[in-house]
């Protein structure tokens, strides 16, 4: 019974971190957009959120969870 609750709690860690990033990612592609002229840092903000984004959601699509089931 306990491993079952570990592992509901690290799927909730891991659910907002991906609802956390997901914002952090989008605020900073926004603020590049609308930047007259992007600096390369600027760029590589963006690239690095995304890879994060990407990564985490592949993470919970190895762990079979679903932010559906969490509503």
């Amino acid at each position: 019974m306990a491993k079952k609750v570990r592992k509901k709690d690290m799927d909730n860690q891991l659910l907002d971190a991906i609802f956390t990033v997901e914002a952090e990612w989008k605020q900073i592609r926004s603020i590049v957009s609308r930047s007259i002229e992007p600096t390369i840092d600027g760029q590589n903000s963006v690239a690095l959120a995304q890879a994060k984004y990407l990564y985490l959601l592949r993470e919970a699509r190895h762990r079979k969870i679903s932010a559906i089931r969490f509503d």
